[in-house]
């Protein structure tokens, strides 16, 4: 259904309307066939102000319109995000006139069915059916006299009977010309009617609207009540007389339209002021500004705000009064002792999160995820206590080939403290490179400063993964009881027998792993180091992430202490390059060591190297 809205003058509708054709009738004696079809040239076009009014089609949604002064309030204190008042979504699209490029009808839409309790007007339109001893559809238009003129017929008056009852009304005059015949008869189209709206509305004035609108479809269409206005006292008048008194409320959050009557000619839509507004905010299934009506309690409102969502808490509730702010601030409310509470205007009502306030961690439960050797890989959610022995068990405990020695436990709260930590380290190595490139005799500081940036880019590019090393021995069948936290990640590795030696030797590689066998041994196996390598800086990364270098032995026998040492399966031996050979500074020689330590691991320093 189309519909109008639009201020025309009040003598618009009292010009007669035409017939949309000519009528014809057939012979009532004879058992023929009569059907009537308009004919083209007796169409009558409506006169221009009538067609204008009626060629109008919808265009682009309204916006919504500016806050009021207790939006504002009520947004500020939901931390920015919008809070506006309840119902201004139902506001319809603006009308604009119809050009003849449009390709509009000048008609109005009318619904499939009329109600049967419509009542006909002047300017309706119906559609009479016969058959039997004779056939016959006429479409006819009720005249501004109340009546109807049927072919052979004559008129019938029609005008103030309801839709339900023209038969009725039709059979009578019918069966003194015709017998032996069925009868239909409906509303083929009704008339544009003329109504008032007053009160507090941004345009009040006349509006012509088609004639099945309704209290709800006419208040939608002038844009709802001004920000002063009042969604819940909506009257009806008719004949100077209150007929209906509208909650608009009852429709949108109850879906009750038992009050949203159909407007009638000269009808007046009065809309009052504005009654006690409050403002629901948080964890609320619509937050918004609402009116309150005399004797409305707290359930009342919370009711019409959908109720609590599904992470309230709902134990306690916050009340903010727009007097007492200050120094009384908000009063906590226990629910649902104080749901018989009437609101005063101006009041905020705050619903608390139970989720969006940081639990302490000790009452949260924990997500982790469990991956490698273990029977039943994948993510868990542990009680708040769980520890790293829990969550192996968890997932069915470690398989056969499972290598406990070598387990990756990631956390994120410590990942976060290696990032700042490395960018910490990395700035002072950065001050320390560029002093150390100064210049000076025989030197290619050039040089020196391009080899500089090339391994501070290097550095740059790896990142610490969060990787904490376990306190656990190599013949060790159990992880530790460590406490979990929320997102930790455990990986347990197959079990290796291998020891990799890498860097500046002569032969790189992993080797078969034997015990009991050093460090040394294995150093040998890969040649040794090379002329070039610094041998006393040299290191091992242990399979659980622990370091352990040449230097911790003391400075003049630290190397041989450290190739005393046995090899573990999963070693990876590092002998790094002396860096005073490749013009950089000797206090930077200790970088692989350092960046090892913030859990880069060996793939990251072979990438860097």
């Amino acid at each position: 259904m189309l519909s109008l809205a639009i201020a025309l003058p009040q003598t618009l509708w009292a010009q007669p309307l035409t017939p949309m054709a000519a009528l014809q009738a057939s012979s009532p004696t004879a058992a023929a066939s009569a059907t009537v079809a308009p004919p083209a040239a007796a169409t009558v076009a409506p006169p221009s102000s009538v067609a204008a009014a009626q060629r109008l089609l919808r265009a682009a949604p309204p916006a919504l319109p500016p806050p009021g002064e207790f939006e504002l309030f009520a947004t500020e204190l939901n931390g920015g995000t919008s809070v506006r008042r309840f119902g201004l979504q139902m506001r319809r699209q603006p009308w604009r006139e119809v050009t003849p490029q449009d390709g509009a009808v000048g008609q109005l839409e009318t619904p499939a069915r009329v109600p049967p309790a419509y009542v006909l007007r002047p300017g309706d339109q119906v559609l009479v059916s016969l058959w039997g001893s004779v056939d016959a559809d006429w479409l006819v238009r009720i005249d501004r006299a109340g009546r109807a003129t049927l072919p052979r017929v004559g008129p019938v008056s029609l005008a103030g009977a309801q839709a339900g009852e023209l038969e009725s009304r039709l059979r009578p005059r019918l069966d003194r010309v015709f017998r032996n015949y069925e009868l239909s008869a409906s509303v083929a189209e009704v008339s544009p009617i003329l109504v008032q709206v007053t009160g507090f509305v941004d345009q009040p004035g006349s509006y012509v609207v088609p004639g099945l609108t309704t209290l709800s479809s006419l208040i939608a269409q002038v844009q709802g009540p001004s920000a002063s206005g009042s969604f819940r006292r909506i009257t009806l008048m008719r004949q100077d007389q209150a007929v209906v008194e509208f909650d608009l409320y009852q429709l949108l959050a109850r879906g009750r339209r038992g009050a949203d009557a159909l407007l009638q000619a000269e009808d007046v839509v009065h809309i009052g002021p504005v009654g006690t507004q409050v403002a629901v905010l948080g964890s609320v299934n619509r937050s918004a500004v609402f009116e309150v009506l005399p004797g409305e309690t707290l359930r009342d409102v919370l009711d019409l705000a959908g109720g609590f969502s599904a992470v309230a808490d709902q134990r306690r509730l916050a009340l903010e009064r727009v007097g007492q702010l200050e120094p009384a601030g908000a009063i906590e409310l226990a629910w649902p002792g104080a749901a018989a509470l009437q609101l005063t205007d101006g009041d905020v009502l705050r619903v608390f999160s139970s989720v969006d306030a940081a639990r302490p961690s000790q009452m949260r439960n924990k997500r982790v995820r469990i991956e490698g050797e273990v029977l039943r890989p994948g993510d868990y959610v542990l009680p708040a206590a769980a520890t790293l022995t829990d969550a192996l068990a968890a997932a069915g405990g470690p398989t056969a080939e499972a290598f406990l020695f070598g387990a990756e436990f990631r956390r994120e709260s410590v990942r976060i403290e290696q990032v700042a930590n490395y960018e910490r380290a990395l700035k002072e190595l950065e001050i320390e490179v560029s002093r150390q490139n100064t210049g000076g005799p025989g030197r290619d500081t050039e040089a020196e400063n391009a080899a500089s940036r090339e391994l501070m880019d290097r550095l740059r590019k790896s990142r610490p993964d969060g990787r904490m090393v376990l306190n656990i021995e190599p013949q060790s069948t159990a992880l530790p009881a460590l406490k979990l936290e929320d997102g930790d990640r455990l990986r347990l590795p197959a079990r290796t027998r291998s020891v990799g030696v890498f860097g500046s030797v002569y032969n790189s590689g992993s080797f078969s792993h034997d015990a009991n066998l050093s460090l040394g041994h294995y150093l040998n196996r890969a040649g040794g180091a090379t002329a070039g390598a610094d041998a006393d800086a040299s290191f091992v990364i242990r399979a659980n992430g622990s370091v352990l270098s040449a230097r911790q032995g003391g400075r003049w026998r630290g190397l041989a202490v450290f190739e005393e040492q046995n090899a573990l399966p999963g070693d990876t031996l590092f002998v790094p390059e002396d860096l005073r050979r490749t013009s950089l500074m000797q206090s930077a020689k200790d970088w692989t060591q350092i960046l090892y330590q913030f859990g880069l691991g060996i793939a990251g320093l072979m990438t860097i190297r």
